[in-house]
């Protein structure tokens, strides 16, 4: 989206009279469970969409454990994005359903999960892996019966209009696709523009229908030309797909991508979600040995959601930077980049809470609800494959630049790409790029006024360069006002040459406590400092920044390759959810768990193209 400005004499005395732009940024999450997910429900999640929207809008509910929780600022906007597979078929049967109870599947299901203790936990897993393929057990088909599903899907229909209130709170309506097969995760979230009267058209697409996101797209090409909608998808973070969430060869085929894949992919998934529960997926440390600050939490890359081990080999295909390196390649081969995605994060919580800061985090699931010793249970249990408490990830949020506070405008903002991921931090962030921002662009007060008059904005497009021309990049960021000062802000840059291989370089371009700390002869910049005190999950802001601006051109351009960038923004140390547990509740946790992390913000990709 590139807007020119009127000339002044032209606009009249107020500079923003005429424009059309995004002046705010809208805070919110596109990946939250509640009771009617099978799973969610399983675990003993008792809240519902209802109840998630109000917590999301700002009122103090009761978890499912009666525990008073409040977030410390109302989001924007939210997608209940429930499992589409048994859609609140869990619900019927915990509450003892006697048609659903005849099958006797169900029937043990529902007497484990009553029994409490390790009966449920294992009930449960082993439900999710009847859904997830992996058992090779048949889902009872009383669970899934499109009648039943149908007035599920309205009920919660309805509920999303009676929360929408354009202009205060968008309740935005959504389901997650859960393709697990043999537990690769390759789920993805479907996300409407319209309300529910394109909505109930159809039913949700579901993983027991095909594993084959293809088949999805197919679904959704459907669905627009029924109703007369419109949907997105959003792939989940990949770091539990083992190898296969952004491939090269075609898992369904075994045969390498071809230009259809491409072109669908890239016109179904304009967004990507790049930090979770699950752990971060913006980079790996075997992948970006160089950078420092690549493998934030990347606790969840022992294996899949099945018993599958990792191996090395699978990471590339599961990162994001990753991912948009080797979507350069497969542009050049295929005539459409198939990654080529926005960054957003979300919670992915399935207790009915979209909590992702670190003195608010009320975990995984409803087992995982602040209790003493909770660091060290187990929060999956896939055979070899377990993932404990202190694993999680306390993530993420994301980030909208929006004209309004509606469905539409947010959905628009998501399908353009103007959008960014945090790892729950609220830290504002613009990026702009184009070929004339000069030094000057970085003292004005309106970054947004200058950014789309003479370039483009994250998600956008940069082409033609002419010869001893430098893409230049204005960028501000702004701490959030309840968390750390800001350590630094970067670019990452991902190339690829002449020869089809590609590169990534980061670039520091400003920091907090500029005027004593410099780069080494390395240009290497120092560390921030450490001002946190674990014992007393306390710290301080007498490091740091509270805003970088700078306007930063790439010294290492060549126009003749193609290639993207982005900005990632890192604040200064603060404490971890597992020092505030430390604290509350007295635990007294092994070495290995970390107390201290360093929250940040990506900003989706600028592209150039030759």
């Amino acid at each position: 989206m590139l807007i020119k400005d009127q000339p002044l004499k032209e606009a009249g005395y107020s500079p923003y009279a005429g424009k059309n732009y995004p002046v705010q940024v809208l805070w919110g999450d596109t990946h939250l469970h509640t009771k009617l997910s099978l799973d969610a429900r399983a675990f003993g999640v008792t809240l519902g969409p209802a109840e998630a929207y109000k917590l999301a809008r700002g009122e103090e509910i009761k978890s499912s454990h009666g525990e008073r929780i409040k977030l410390s600022r109302p989001l924007d906007w939210l997608v209940v994005a429930d499992h589409s597979d048994a859609l609140g078929a869990m619900d019927e049967v915990v509450k003892g359903n006697k048609e659903l109870l005849k099958d006797p599947t169900v029937k043990d299901w529902y007497d484990r999960l009553q029994a409490g203790g390790e009966s449920a936990l294992m009930a449960t897993m082993e439900i999710i892996e009847t859904f997830a393929g992996i058992t090779g057990e048949t889902t009872p088909a009383v669970l899934t019966d499109p009648k039943f599903v149908m007035s599920v899907w309205q009920r919660y229909l309805k509920t999303a209009e009676q929360y929408n209130e354009p202009g205060r709170f968008s309740a935005i309506i959504g389901y997650e696709w859960t393709s697990t097969d043999g537990g690769n995760n390759l789920h993805r979230n479907v996300i409407y523009r319209n309300g529910s009267e394109q909505a109930k058209q159809m039913l949700p697409f579901t993983a027991a229908e095909s594993f084959n996101p293809e088949d999805l797209w197919q679904w959704m090409a459907n669905y627009e030309e029924k109703s007369g909608g419109q949907v997105l998808a959003l792939a989940h973070n990949g770091n539990v797909s083992n190898g296969i969430m952004f491939p090269e060869i075609n898992p369904e085929t075994g045969k390498p991508l071809t230009k259809d894949y491409a072109k669908t992919r890239s016109r179904w998934e304009p967004i990507y979600e790049t930090t979770q529960i699950k752990g971060d997926g913006e980079s790996h440390p075997k992948l970006s040995p160089n950078d420092e600050f690549a493998g934030y939490d990347t606790l969840w890359d022992i294996g899949n959601l099945g018993p599958v081990l990792k191996q090395d080999d699978m990471l590339q295909y599961e990162y994001a930077r990753e991912a948009l390196k080797n979507g350069l390649k497969l542009e050049s081969q295929l005539g459409t980049n198939p990654f080529k995605f926005g960054m957003v994060g979300s919670t992915d919580s399935h207790t009915g809470m979209a909590t992702a800061e670190e003195d608010n985090f009320f975990g995984k699931h409803s087992g995982k609800e602040p209790h003493p010793g909770r660091w060290d249970q187990i929060v999956g249990n896939f055979g070899e494959v377990k993932y404990y408490g202190w694993e999680q990830v306390s993530s993420g949020y994301a980030a909208v630049w929006a004209t309004e506070n509606t469905r539409e405008a947010i959905w628009d903002a998501m399908k353009r790409k103007e959008v960014y991921a945090t790892t729950g931090s609220r830290i504002t962030l613009r990026f702009f790029g184009g070929w004339d921002f000069t030094d000057s662009d970085a003292e004005l007060r309106d970054p947004g006024l200058i950014g789309y008059s003479k370039g483009v904005p994250m998600g956008g497009d940069l082409s033609s360069a002419a010869k001893n021309q430098s893409p230049s990049f204005l960028m501000v960021a702004m701490k959030d006002p309840l968390s750390g000062n800001l350590d630094r802000m970067q670019v990452v840059k991902g190339w690829l040459d002449k020869d089809g291989k590609t590169h990534e370089k980061v670039y520091d371009v400003a920091w907090g406590d500029a005027d004593t700390r410099k780069p080494g002869k390395d240009n290497k910049l120092p560390p921030v400092g450490n001002t946190v005190n674990v014992e007393q999950a306390s710290w301080t802001n007498t490091i740091g920044d509270a805003e970088l601006i700078t306007v930063w051109k790439d010294p290492d351009f060549d126009r003749q390759q193609k290639a993207f960038y982005y900005a990632r923004v890192i604040e200064i140390p603060t404490p971890r959810w597992t020092a505030y547990d430390a604290k509350r509740f007295g635990d007294k946790m092994d070495d290995k768990v970390p107390m201290i992390t360093q929250e940040r913000a990506y900003s989706s990709p600028i592209w150039y193209t030759p």
